[in-house]
């Protein structure tokens, strides 16, 4: 296979028989308050959508496409570079210093776009004085009930549609979903 464009973020790579779109993988956390029975969830300006959404924080494992088929060749374990990434979007984005992190799930995008999402459970934790943002970012934090993120996935208010249904299969376990 040879990787016919490289960008900063994406390549395409090709062989005679498919051709498919790479990017390095991002990392989501969902973020349980049990006793309080809230989740963190995010609501930041999404300049690709020309409007606000709602999130789960995360963000890239790798900021740059060199550095991932760098890692790849490494052989060493994506889940735990991951999962440091998750802990440091989580200090960043949402002012959540992590004392414990597990991981959930991966989510593949398709067959032609290769963009691996892994997620993380956050359930024990206690909150930073402030985010940490990247200039540019401007981040609202939201604890919302078990009930209300039900919500905000299904509505559609979380553009995402591959975290809304993660997030939907991890309420599922709280009885949220019956």
């Amino acid at each position: 296979m040879d990787s016919i464009f490289q960008g900063r973020i994406f390549e395409v790579v090709q062989d005679k028989n498919r051709e498919f779109v790479r990017r390095a993988p991002g990392t989501r956390l969902i973020i349980h308050d049990k006793k309080a029975e809230k989740v963190l969830i995010t609501h930041e300006m999404r300049y690709e959508l020309g409007e606000g959404d709602y999130r789960l924080p995360g963000g890239k494992v790798f900021n740059t496409l060199v550095e991932y088929l760098d890692f790849l060749k490494s052989g060493r374990d994506i889940i735990e570079e991951a999962k440091k990434a998750a802990v440091l979007e989580a200090r960043q984005e949402a002012g959540v210093l992590v004392d414990d992190i597990k991981f959930f799930a991966k989510s593949i995008c398709g067959a032609t776009v290769v963009w691996d999402l892994f997620y993380f459970i956050v359930d024990k934790f206690h909150l930073a004085e402030e985010q940490q943002l990247e200039e540019g970012e401007t981040i609202e934090v939201n604890w919302v009930s078990l009930n209300e993120a039900k919500e905000i996935a299904i509505s559609g208010r979380m553009k995402d549609e591959r975290s809304a249904a993660v997030l939907l299969r991890y309420l599922h376990q709280f009885a949220v979903l019956k």
